[in-house]
C-alpha cells in the first residue's frame, strides 16, 4: 500500500496527504472539525454553506504543500509549515467563529489560545477518552516530535496572527530601505496579508454560498511570491492577482460575512450560549455544533427557545440601525464605547427595560468587534510588492488597493435586532438608549 492518501476535493480537485500528515488526519482533534460548519450559522441565508472546517484545514494545508514548493522550500520548515496550516483550526468552537466573543468572555480563551495548548500537549482532551473502543490516543506533541517536529514551533505559527505587524522588519530612510533581517516569511504563510488560510477560505466559502466574488488566481499568486529580506513579497508582475485577492476579500466580507441576516442568526446563538448554565460549557473545546445544540436545548429557558427558532428559521427582524456613511460626530465616541462586550450587555438590558421586553429578546450588534476577533488581517492591504530591487507597499502601486483600505467590509456600524413582536417596541428607544 503507498504510504499516502489522495482525498478528492471540491474546490482544489486532488489533495495528496502522507507521512505524519496522514497520522494528524485521523487525530480526533482534526475529526471533530467535520462537524463544525466553516460558516457557522450562514446556511441558514446561502442554503449551501454546509462545508465544514475540516475542509478548511485540508485545503489550507493543500495551498501551503503547493506554496513551500513555489519557494522551493525544503527540510523542517516545510514540514513544519504544513503541518501547521492542517492544525491551525483544532482550537475553533463549534459553529466556528460565530462564538468567539461570547467563550472568551465566558471561559477566557479563544481558539488560538486552544490550538496552542493541544498542539504543545497543555490541554489533552482526549486523554483516556473512548479507549476502549478506539484504543489509546497519543497526544499530538509526542506525533509531531516523532516526526522530527517542534510542537513549539509548529504552535507559533498557528499563533502568529496576534504577532503580525505590517512592515515590521522594512525601515525607509530617505527614500532608501533597511531590512532588519527576520525571517517572517514561515509565520507570514500561515497568517498575513497573503495567506494560505484566507485564500482557501475565499475560494471554498464563495464556491459553496453561490456568490461569484472569491475568484482568486492563485497559480499567478504563487508565481510571483518570492522572499525577499525575510519577508514574503510580491513581484511586480503579480500585482493583479493581489488586487484580485484583496477585492475577493473585501466584497466576501461585506455580501457574506456580515450579511445582517447572517449576524442576526449568529447573534440569536450567541445569546442561547449566554443564558446557558457554566456545565454546558464544558467541553466547548470537544464539542460539535451537534452536541452543543443538544446541550442548549437540554438546559431550557432562553437557551432552548432560542435554539428552536434558530431550528426552524424564525429569526430576530432588524428593529434599528444606523448606517456608517450616516453617522454623526457625537454617535461616534459611544459606538466605540460598544466594542466592550460589559459595556454592549448593559446597553441591551436598558433597551429591554425602557422596551418592556425579556433581555433575551435584544441583540446588539457591533461588527467592527467581532471583526477584530475573528479576521485581524482584514485592514491589511499593503502587501509588499517588489520592483526591482525595492519593495513597496501596494498602495503605492494600485489605486484599487488604496480605495479597498478605506472601503470597509460592512456598511453599518451598529445593528439592534428583536423578535418580530417586539421590533416597533425596541425600535421606539434604542437610539435614545444608545447614544444617551
Amino acid at each position: 500500500m503507498p504510504g499516502y492518501k489522495v482525498i478528492h476535493d471540491s474546490v482544489h480537485g486532488t489533495v495528496r496527504v502522507d507521512g505524519v500528515f496522514l497520522e494528524l488526519l485521523e487525530r480526533p482533534e482534526m475529526q471533530r472539525l467535520h462537524g463544525i460548519h466553516q460558516l457557522g450559522l450562514a446556511y441558514l441565508v446561502f442554503p449551501g454553506a454546509n462545508h465544514t472546517r475540516l475542509e478548511h484545514s485540508l485545503g489550507t494545508y493543500h495551498l501551503a504543500s503547493n506554496l513551500c514548493t513555489a519557494l522551493d522550500m525544503d527540510g523542517r520548515d516545510r514540514m513544519e509549515v504544513r503541518a501547521a496550516a492542517m492544525l491551525h483550526d483544532i482550537g475553533h468552537t463549534p459553529f466556528s467563529h460565530t462564538l468567539e466573543e461570547v467563550i472568551h468572555h465566558r471561559l477566557g480563551k479563544d481558539h488560538m489560545d486552544v490550538s496552542k495548548e493541544m498542539i504543545v500537549g497543555d490541554f489533552l482532551p482526549y486523554h483516556g477518552k473512548d479507549s476502549e473502543v478506539v484504543g489509546s490516543i497519543p497526544s499530538l506533541p509526542d506525533i509531531l516530535e516523532a516526526a522530527g517536529l517542534d510542537p513549539g514551533r509548529v504552535a507559533d505559527l498557528v499563533t502568529s496572527a496576534r504577532r503580525q505587524e505590517l512592515g515590521q522588519s522594512t525601515l525607509m530612510v530617505e527614500d532608501e530601505q533597511a531590512h532588519f533581517g527576520r525571517d517572517n516569511y514561515l509565520s507570514q504563510i500561515i497568517s498575513g496579508p497573503l495567506d494560505v488560510d484566507q485564500m482557501d477560505y475565499l475560494l471554498r466559502d464563495a464556491y459553496y454560498t453561490g456568490v461569484a466574488h472569491g475568484t482568486i488566481d492563485t497559480a499567478r499568486l504563487f508565481q510571483t511570491i518570492m522572499v525577499h529580506h525575510g519577508d514574503l513579497v510580491v513581484h511586480k508582475s503579480g500585482l493583479v492577482a493581489v488586487e484580485g485577492l484583496m477585492v475577493a476579500r473585501s466584497l466576501m466580507y461585506t455580501s457574506v460575512y456580515f450579511h445582517k441576516t447572517v449576524r442576526i442568526a449568529e447573534m440569536m446563538m450567541c445569546k442561547a450560549v449566554e443564558a446557558a448554565p457554566q456545565e454546558s460549557l464544558v467541553d466547548m473545546f470537544v464539542d460539535t455544533d451537534c452536541s452543543l445544540s443538544s446541550k442548549l436545548m437540554a438546559a431550557g429557558g432562553a437557551s432552548a427557545r432560542l435554539m428552536t427558532m434558530l431550528r426552524y428559521r424564525r429569526l430576530y427582524k432588524k428593529a434599528y440601525t444606523l448606517p456608517i456613511m450616516s453617522m454623526e460626530e457625537g454617535q461616534v465616541k459611544p459606538l466605540i464605547a460598544l466594542a466592550n462586550y460589559d459595556r454592549r450587555k448593559i446597553k441591551e438590558r436598558e433597551i429591554a427595560e425602557r422596551a418592556g421586553v425579556s433581555v433575551e429578546d435584544v441583540v446588539l450588534d457591533v461588527p467592527e468587534k467581532a471583526l477584530l476577533l475573528s479576521e485581524p488581517r482584514i485592514g491589511k492591504t499593503d502587501v509588499g510588492i517588489l520592483d526591482g530591487d525595492r519593495v513597496r507597499p501596494l498602495s503605492r502601486h494600485s489605486p484599487l488597493a488604496k480605495a479597498i483600505q478605506s472601503r470597509g467590509v460592512n456598511d453599518w456600524a451598529v445593528m439592534v435586532s428583536a423578535p418580530a413582536k417586539s421590533r416597533d417596541a425596541v425600535r421606539k428607544v434604542a437610539a435614545k438608549v444608545l447614544f444617551s
